[in-house]
């Protein structure tokens, strides 16, 4: 049974690049790095998003796709926007899923789709737990 996200994992062909890129977005360094690989603890608890060199990429189809992992943020429309300038595209706008759930998505300078949204849940957890 599933019991909560470890890490996700991006590629990136240009693995130097897209580690600078986000160093940027999330304003910290990673916590670990190695030749090929980076990773950073990200959000409430601590999930491990982890950039991983393109030429260890299993194959894929033209174009972004698969699943999304949705990231809560705070302030959306602030993030989507961070994200845009920093180069990101738009994949999905932001879209009104039901009370209490927006989403959007972009698409990174290196390929990958990034999900971000606001979540009562999310939120209701996190009070849960303080």
């Amino acid at each position: 049974m599933l019991r909560g996200m470890a890490t996700v994992s991006f590629y990136a062909d240009d693995h130097e690049a897209a580690k600078a890129w986000y160093t940027e977005f999330l304003g910290i360094e990673p916590y670990f790095t190695v030749p090929g690989y980076a990773e950073w603890r990200v959000g409430d608890y601590r999930h491990e998003l982890g950039l991983i060199d393109g030429k260890y990429a299993p194959a894929r189809q033209d174009g972004p796709g698969g699943e999304i992992v949705f990231w809560h943020v705070d302030d959306l429309e602030a993030t989507v926007a961070r994200l845009l300038e920093l180069g990101a595209k738009e994949y999905e706008p932001i879209t009104e899923r039901g009370p209490g759930f927006v989403t959007a998505s972009v698409v990174d300078p290196f390929g990958n789709v990034l999900g971000v949204m606001t979540n009562v849940h999310y939120l209701a957890v996190l009070a849960e737990r303080s």
